[in-house]
């Protein structure tokens, strides 16, 4: 006998998870399946077998505003064991000639920093934060919780009121474009490209010139897990086994069930057939669901071609330098700017904004940069990732995936680029001459080997350009969690909002798909239509 469900969940990341509590709390008898032999995915803390007890965080270690997501209070996680830190000095940039551009989580502390680089620039800081706070507030941050409008009804609602205009009007430009137009000193626009663009979105593009302005005007600050990423994975499992949802681990999906031109259910490798009652949802990207899951005479040759056409990002590969120490990084800035010694994320070899073209060119020839970095010792901030007196740092480069033509050539190469980051950092900080205890190298060809959902070694699990955003992420008709066939829904990071750790696309979907089934959602929010409209 097949063993039958309301619901089959295929993946056990952050996003399935979310999507798995909310329908187990709504009373659905759902399983999630998972190729590996734990549940989590990218929030993952790995023990260095060389070194007990030091604790690293190999794919998501900067997690912002998780605290403020509405699934962290819905689903209890706290009481659940996932507890963050936000520290105060949030980001510093360190530039080579002694400088230091700081993000704090008070305002004023920024602006005042701002202000040592560029008085214009501060004042311009603070112009954008006061015009964008409605936005981000009234907009943004309720754009990301919902299933998303279609492009041209969001327009025609943004344009009814002077906030939607505004967004609308800034949202034309690209990144490069914004910064050069509203700010002066190269540092800072620098900085503020980092941010948006070498993280996330190609900064040529026009439509997202907007994400500048309202990263200056969000609270939301970079936090991270107490007791390393994992945590965060070990407290949504809690919420699902408590909310009575199942688990599988080890099990790899062959193919999803379709019949009669809806899906029911999921072979294994191993020949089992799990069935389904009401829903299959996929976590994974959307080359695996539609083309790897699916036969191919259940996906129309029009489906198939937006599936084949679904592109990664150029510049998301994550190539990792892990390092286990005797004491904590001692940055020579900080005998003048004692506070550097408690900076979360830092970031180094990013000193003129006019770096970024040349970072995009050798990505797009698959070379290597000159290093841009940035990371974190995590154990300044929780003591319990490291062996008493001892210390956990890492700092992350975006390098190309396939080096000189050819993924696999980081093998050979890896852990030569990491000697050389650790080169660069050593010119910051001296004191890890003697400091380090041992390292290791992650590539993102061993992300994609670890975590095959980041194709192309892309964290993001899917580019913004090509249209791949809001209704249209993953693809045109399939942007609303539903997929071509009855009972198919996404529920990744391939769907809209977007890659990180958000939640968000799991928590619409969840919104989604309990709709489609006419069960009622209390936590669910307002209609994103509704709260343009009432603009």
């Amino acid at each position: 006998m097949s063993e039958v469900y309301d619901g089959i969940i295929i993946g056990g990341g952050h996003n399935g998870l979310i999507l798995h509590a909310y329908l187990a709390r709504a009373g659905l008898d759902v399983i999630v399946v998972d190729r590996a032999d734990h549940v989590g995915g990218g929030a993952a803390t790995m023990e260095d077998p060389r070194f007990p007890g030091f604790l690293h965080n190999t794919h998501a270690f900067f997690q912002r505003a998780i605290t403020a997501m509405p699934w962290y209070e819905d689903l209890e996680l706290v009481r659940h064991g996932a507890s963050y830190i936000e520290p105060e000095l949030n980001v510093a940039l360190l530039t080579s000639d002694g400088r230091a551009l700081q993000w704090w989580t008070d305002f004023k502390k920024t602006v005042a920093s701002f202000a040592e680089f560029s008085k214009r620039d501060a004042e311009t800081l603070t112009r954008w934060h006061e015009e964008f706070v409605p936005v981000v507030q009234n907009i943004l941050a309720h754009e990301a919780k919902s299933p998303p409008l279609h492009p041209d009804e969001r327009r025609t609602l943004l344009q009814k009121s002077a906030t939607g205009r505004r967004l609308l009007e800034v949202s034309a430009l690209s990144p490069l474009e914004f910064v050069h137009q509203e700010f002066e000193n190269p540092v800072i626009q620098a900085g503020l490209l980092f941010f948006n663009g070498l993280r996330e979105v190609d900064l040529r593009v026009k439509g997202f010139g907007h994400h500048i302005a309202a990263l200056l005007a969000s609270p939301a600050k970079a936090q991270m897990t107490r007791g390393g990423t994992a945590a965060l994975g070990r407290a949504l499992e809690n919420a699902v086994r408590e909310a009575g949802g199942k688990l599988r681990v080890l099990t790899q999906p062959k193919r999803i069930v379709i019949e009669n031109g809806r899906a029911v259910g999921v072979e294994t490798q191993s020949g089992e057939i799990i069935r389904a009652r009401s829903f299959v949802a996929s976590s994974l990207n959307p080359h695996q669901t539609f083309l790897d899951l699916i036969d191919e005479a259940y996906l129309p040759r029009a489906y198939r071609e937006q599936v084949e056409k679904f592109q990664y990002n150029l510049i998301a590969p994550l190539f990792g330098l892990n390092l286990n120490l005797s004491e904590a990084p001692k940055y020579k800035l900080a005998e003048k700017r004692p506070e550097l010694d408690h900076a979360f994320m830092v970031i180094m070899g990013l000193d003129h904004v006019d770096q970024y073209p040349e970072i995009v060119r050798h990505h797009e020839a698959g070379t290597i940069p000159p290093t841009v970095m940035w990371g974190a010792t995590p154990t300044i901030f929780d003591p319990s990732q490291a062996p008493a007196g001892k210390h956990t740092a890492f700092m992350w480069e975006k390098l190309p995936y396939r080096l000189n033509g050819d993924a696999r050539n980081w093998d050979a190469a890896r852990d030569q680029h990491g000697s050389d980051m650790l080169d660069l950092w050593k010119q910051h900080a001296p004191n890890l001459a003697d400091a380090v205890m041992g390292s290791f190298t992650r590539s993102a060809l061993d992300v994609e080997r670890s975590l095959p959902n980041m194709r192309e070694g892309d964290l993001l699990i899917g580019a913004f350009t090509n249209g791949q955003i809001g209704y249209d992420r993953p693809f045109r008709g399939a942007g609303h969690y539903r997929g071509h066939v009855s009972g198919l829904y996404l529920c990744g990071s391939s769907s809209h909002p977007g890659g990180n750790i958000t939640g968000l696309p799991g928590y619409n979907a969840a919104q989604v798909i309990l709709a489609d089934l006419g069960l009622k959602a209390d936590w669910a929010p307002k209609p994103i239509a509704d709260r343009l409209a009432a603009l």
